[in-house]
């Protein structure tokens, strides 16, 4: 999946317009006639802004305090100069009396361009949004306890690259190139973590990464960047539905890897034939996996060579796997593009299926054409997310400003050049032995699926010198796979544990 690390590109980002965003100046600022533009920008974007909450929540029974601090730090530029200012929330339980043992997570999205919002208030955080047990938006608006948050084992910082949520360049005339790009993004958010964990004094606090979708790659680069150029090592990192990490998989392979996620989503929905409709999801995708490797692959690669005979046998598989038509897999020669499964599944009933979450069903204009008019579950989600977000930043946490919470910044033109954070992150496991690495994924998300993200763990490290620090696990959703609430605890527990075992017993070295 070529384009797969563009795991919200079907939607178009939110504009900027910081000239129409206003930020309260003082009485003698705002009286000047002659005060410069880019003046008036700089005073709007808060480059070094703190306010602290006390609360507490529950978890698995047992009641935390915890203070939240929301707020900005700058990035610095080679002359120790602000070039920009990230938003932050940052949860730290107030009963620890240990700090340096005390596990700090890292926390970031994805887009590029997308705040991170939806793992605070959707997956690990002390508060979590108002959604039915599926994920669906239900009213009125707002957040609640979270009974599954991760503040029980380590304290969390949310953080919002330049241009989501609150974050902001300091002035229009710092150029996007210096933060816009797989290994631009990696490097200032390199320093903008050493800026914060020397703030917060957690420099001897045992350290977590954990991404999602685009912000896997980001992570992957991080742990690279972290070790090399700020002396930083960390014990995890954590992939929740990885993108690609620019590990080549194009031809035969990358179209044949999408046929497990194709065989999900048709069982989700009850298109299959009886005998596999009648097994259960993890006991059937074993066979379509092993279909996939072994035969789908091998064919393709014969391309118009493929005996007909043999294209015919291959394509009623697929047919019987994906819902979809012996006819049609011929028409496309065995390559079904995902947007034209994502129209076809459900053509017949007419809907669309969803591209980050097939659970969810859209209705277009027409039944005919090759790809949805609209991805129908993101619609959903900001749906839910948006609010809550807004409400919960300025009225609990009490972060006061006028600017716009970007759910979706502009960040391009991306630069996607030198994408190796798959092999960065490989020399980041290798180099440190206390680095441990976990991927979750949700069987029904077709941006990210979870056979290629298993294919990404294989491909990490061919030697297999370091498979006894890399796992995975499959959830019953799709892309944000805690939406749902049976997703939500386990995907929490298996955090949860993961933090635990990649600690070392005190005394144990890093070493080989």
């Amino acid at each position: 999946m070529k384009k797969v690390w563009l795991a919200f590109s079907f939607l178009s980002m939110l504009s900027l317009h910081l000239a129409a965003q206003r930020k309260t100046a003082p009485p003698e600022e705002a009286s000047s006639a002659k005060t410069d533009k880019a003046q008036v920008l700089n005073r709007m974007v808060n480059v070094d802004s703190s306010v602290t909450t006390r609360s507490e929540v529950t978890v698995k029974g047992q009641r935390i305090p915890y203070t939240a601090n929301a707020g900005t730090m700058p990035v610095w530029d080679e002359d120790g100069k602000a070039i920009a200012s990230i938003f932050y929330t940052y949860y730290e339980r107030t009963d620890v009396k240990d700090r340096a043992s005390r596990p700090l997570v890292i926390s970031f999205n994805g887009g590029p361009g997308s705040a991170s919002v939806w793992m605070e208030i959707g997956y690990t955080g002390p508060r979590i949004l108002n959604i039915d047990e599926e994920g669906y938006p239900v009213q009125p608006y707002g957040v609640h306890e979270n009974p599954n948050s991760l503040l029980d084992v380590a304290d969390i910082v949310y953080v919002d690259p330049v241009n989501t949520g609150f974050s902001r360049p300091v002035s229009k005339d710092i150029p996007g190139s210096r933060f816009f790009g797989v290994n631009e993004d990696i490097k200032y958010l390199a320093e903008w973590i050493n800026t914060f964990v020397t703030r917060k004094n957690r420099w001897a606090s045992p350290k977590f990464l954990i991404g999602e979708s685009y912000g896997t790659t980001r992570v992957s680069g991080l742990a690279l960047e972290l070790q090399n150029a700020q002396w930083m090592y960390l014990n995890g990192v954590v992939l929740v539905s990885p993108t690609e990490l620019g590990i080549e998989r194009s031809g035969p392979v990358e179209q044949a890897l999408r046929l497990p996620y194709y065989a999900a989503t048709a069982w989700y929905h009850k298109a299959l034939a009886q005998d596999l409709q009648q097994k259960d999801l993890t006991a059937m995708l074993p066979e379509v996996e092993d279909f996939t490797i072994n035969q789908l692959i091998p064919a393709i690669a014969k391309g118009g060579f493929l005996g007909e005979d043999q294209k015919k046998q291959i394509a009623a598989k697929m047919a019987r796997y994906s819902g979809l038509s012996e006819k049609i897999i011929l028409q496309h020669n065995l390559d079904i593009p995902p947007s034209f499964f994502w129209k076809e599944l459900l053509r017949d009933k007419g809907f669309t299926v969803g591209r980050l979450d097939s659970r969810y069903r859209g209705i277009d204009r027409q039944d005919a054409g090759d790809a949805p008019d609209y991805n129908s579950e993101l619609t959903s989600w900001l749906h839910s997310f948006t609010p809550a977000i807004n409400i919960y930043l300025r009225e609990e946490l009490n972060y006061k400003t006028d600017l716009k919470y970007n759910m979706f910044g502009p960040v391009f033109p991306w630069n996607n050049k030198g994408n190796q954070t798959g092999e960065n992150l490989r020399q980041a496991i290798a180099e440190n032995p206390y680095l441990h690495l976990l991927i979750q994924s949700g069987y029904y998300d077709g941006a990210c699926d979870y056979f290629n993200a298993k294919y990404s763990m294989w491909q990490l490290d061919p030697g297999g010198r370091l498979k006894d620090r890399l796992s995975w696990k499959g959830y019953r959703s799709g892309h944000m796979m805690y939406l749902r609430k049976e997703d939500l605890s386990a995907a929490n527990d298996e955090l949860r544990d993961f933090i635990k075992k990649s600690l070392p017993k005190p005394g144990e070295p890093a070493k080989f």
